[in-house]
């Protein structure tokens, strides 16, 4: 977000952009808002619905003659000197800015049993399920205020939704499965194993019928090779 320093403030309304943070004097309040020194050729007006992100019902309750304010330029029009300010903070990220497979390091806000609420700088916290957290499916793995990167798996406008799902980074790395090994394999490994230590020389062999027969199995291959390896 733009803040304004000495080097960069703005000398004239042109120089306004949306976003851009300023400092200024309340000099006149009115029914409908406040109007602004901002310390260029015209002051800025904000909005009774730009005090706070509660509604306000009066002005007067809220700010006073004089006072100093942090303001944020909401929208500018040099030919009519009109510039439009807020007390309300700029999200970082603007909804039209938002799409499917963004990765943002967020901020835990909210944890419940079925997922996490977690600010990634957009006007609401995006919501990752429980289901998309990996393995564990554990949120309370979490608690407010750690921080957590995040992919954006959707984005809902007209709801103000952002789904989100765990980024990669996250999840913790697979472990590879244990070899099954069936009773007779293992007997047979036991045994040319012995055998390879008593110096005993292992030939596999099968023997040749007259007739032709179905194909033996692994089971009777094994069992075949044990039966050699004992005698």
């Amino acid at each position: 977000m733009e803040q304004t320093t000495v080097e960069t403030r703005p000398t004239s309304i042109a120089d306004l952009r949306p976003k851009m943070q300023l400092e200024g004097v309340v000099r006149k309040i009115e029914l409908y808002g406040a109007f602004v020194d901002i310390g260029l050729e015209r002051d800025g007006l904000i909005h009774i619905s730009q005090l706070s992100e509660k509604p306000v019902r009066r002005v007067a309750d809220v700010l006073k003659e004089g006072q100093r304010v942090t303001v944020w330029v909401t929208q500018v029009d040099p030919q009519q000197g009109r510039v439009a300010l807020t007390m309300i903070k700029p999200p970082a990220v603007e909804w039209k800015d938002l799409a499917e497979g963004q990765t943002y390091t967020g901020r835990v806000v909210r944890v419940e049993r079925y997922g996490l609420f977690v600010d990634i700088g957009a006007e609401r916290p995006g919501f990752l399920h429980a289901r998309e957290m990996g393995p564990f499916n554990r949120p309370d793995m979490y608690k407010v205020g750690d921080e957590i990167e995040v992919q954006i798996l959707q984005v809902d406008r007209r709801k103000k939704r952002i789904d989100l799902t765990l980024s990669p980074t996250e999840l913790p790395p697979l472990e590879e499965e244990p070899e099954v090994v069936s009773p007779i394999e293992l007997a047979f490994r036991k045994a040319l194993e012995e055998a390879r230590r008593e110096g005993r020389e292992v030939i596999l062999t099968s023997r040749r019928k007259k007739q032709p027969a179905a194909a033996p199995t692994q089971e009777e291959i094994l069992s075949r090779t044990l039966q050699q390896l004992r005698k």
